[in-house]
């Protein structure tokens, strides 16, 4: 890993739960995530104009294959 290297997103969640579901996947490929939202943890259960969306994040240089891995799941 590179010391300049950025983190990006893969994903754009509904919500928290949906967000987890993704990381475990993500994880259990050997693939680190970071979870980031604007609103505060457990406060909005769905989203409202954007409020309740969480970004998956990933290190760039496997945002690809995290972004295949996470496409397979919606397509099965």
């Amino acid at each position: 890993m590179s010391v300049n290297e950025k983190m990006v997103e893969v994903y754009r969640a509904v919500g928290e739960l949906e967000a987890q579901v993704i990381q475990s996947l993500l994880e259990s490929y050997g693939i680190p995530s970071l979870l980031k939202s604007n609103a505060a943890r457990s406060v909005h259960a769905f989203a409202v104009d954007g409020m309740g969306e969480v970004r998956v994040m990933v290190w760039e240089r496997v945002a690809d294959k995290a972004r295949v891995l996470i496409k397979g799941r919606d397509d099965g």
